[in-house]
């Protein structure tokens, strides 16, 4: 029930963002805005649950930027008017979804991955504990043998 909850309020999002920016500046029809939120909804929604744990939210929030980008730029060329220009329409589309991916991401670690980030984060810890070996030098005697040759 959680990762539905999570799916929907990415898509409303995503499809919300949309109709504001390719809708309203450059205007896509709606079904195209659609297509689009529901193909960048999945696509983003799998790399969410995979990657946000393993990586951290600002982190994910770069590669949905990304993601974001590449995805709308692909569809545009495809779906919008040949008079848009689907890089412009891609990237101030991604740069508002990324804004708010930050606080998305904020809500699926609280609300989905509240145990998962936990064991991530400790065990990130664990690995930052390094040993110290202490031990005497061995050669000690050599190197005041050479020290002392090299004076005569």
């Amino acid at each position: 029930m959680k990762h539905t909850k999570a799916f929907f309020i990415k898509l409303v999002m995503t499809i919300g963002v949309l109709f504001i920016v390719l809708g309203l500046f450059f205007g896509v029809s709606f079904a195209d805005i659609l297509i689009t939120g529901v193909i960048l909804t999945i696509i983003a929604f799998i790399g969410d649950v995979v990657l946000l744990p393993r990586i951290g939210g600002v982190s994910a929030t770069g590669a949905d930027l990304l993601l974001a980008f590449l995805v709308i730029w692909a569809l545009g060329l495809y779906l919008f008017d040949p008079d848009i220009s689907a890089f412009s329409a891609a990237l101030l589309s991604s740069l508002f979804i990324a804004g708010w991916e930050f606080y998305y991401h904020k809500y699926l670690i609280d609300h989905l991955f509240e145990n998962e980030t936990e064991r991530q984060v400790i065990d990130r810890k664990k690995n930052l504990i390094t040993q110290t070996e202490f031990s005497d030098d061995f050669d000690k005697g050599v190197n005041s043998e050479r020290h002392n040759n090299d004076q005569i």
